[in-house]
């Protein structure tokens, strides 16, 4: 039995989602879990896509084919009754064995926040503390070069070792919140490895009125990733979103 989980999880005390030798991740922890309800029998979690060390999820997917005849609302329980605190399973839907949690993607979306203001303590581990006001209405204008089809080649860290960084991006915004934060969202039919955070770390030139919307143009046309700045931080990154075709009638249902 083949079944669609979708997770919310809080990024900080891991050290990504892929499974890593030695190292304590979203996707060991899923399937720890997955083995004790699974009459001991190990199974792989295969997710709609990775995120990085201390980057959050509210709506993460992922697959794992089951050996027991189980319930949708019990696997649930089951799952979450076995898992750590700042791991949730917040659904679960039997789907057909030829689904698949990535190569079904549809659409997703990120969004990543900034708080221009006091530094907080509290919220360190998620909204990224820039602590300085950004011009953000020239952010907002630079933001739009993004929208399209385009070569993101300039934006992913390994992109020289990617045969194709074409991704269509769909929509994007810059919202101002009321306690001096800012959320900036992407949503596009996929991302590549730190592309999000590349993304943002070019924004925030612009909001430091260092380059232009030009500059961004040019950055993004040259395919060069030693031209367009620092990553922005993890922390203020979440996957917030993720589409599928096929079964999202059934999920919306």
């Amino acid at each position: 039995m083949r079944f669609l989980l979708n997770i919310s999880y809080d990024g900080s005390n891991y050290k990504g989602y892929q499974r890593q030798p030695g190292c304590n991740t979203i996707q060991e922890r899923l399937e720890i879990a997955i083995m004790k309800v699974n009459n001991n029998i190990k199974r792989a979690v295969h997710s709609s896509g990775r995120t990085d060390k201390g980057v959050h999820a509210l709506n993460q997917y992922a697959h794992v084919d089951m050996d027991i005849d189980i319930t949708e609302k019990k696997l649930k329980r089951a799952l979450n009754s076995n898992l750590p605190p700042d791991i949730h399973i917040k659904n679960t839907y039997l789907v057909d064995d030829h689904f698949h949690a990535r190569y079904f993607v549809k659409e997703k979306e990120y969004k990543y926040y900034i708080n221009m203001g006091e530094y907080n303590p509290l919220e360190r581990n998620y909204v990224y503390q820039y602590n300085y006001q950004l011009n953000v209405e020239k952010m907002r204008d630079a933001i739009k070069v993004f929208l399209g089809k385009h070569d993101f080649r300039a934006f992913v860290t390994d992109g020289k070792e990617k045969e194709n960084c074409v991704r269509e991006i769909y929509e994007v915004s810059i919202e101002e919140l009321n306690d001096n934060k800012i959320v900036i969202t992407f949503r596009g039919n996929g991302f590549l490895r730190y592309q999000v955070r590349n993304m943002v770390g070019i924004l925030l030139q612009v909001g430091q009125n260092k380059i232009s919307t030009e500059d961004v143009e040019k950055i993004l046309l040259d395919c060069d990733r030693t031209k367009s700045g620092k990553t922005a931080p993890a922390e203020g990154l979440y996957l917030t979103k993720v589409e599928y075709h096929e079964i999202q009638k059934k999920i919306l249902e």
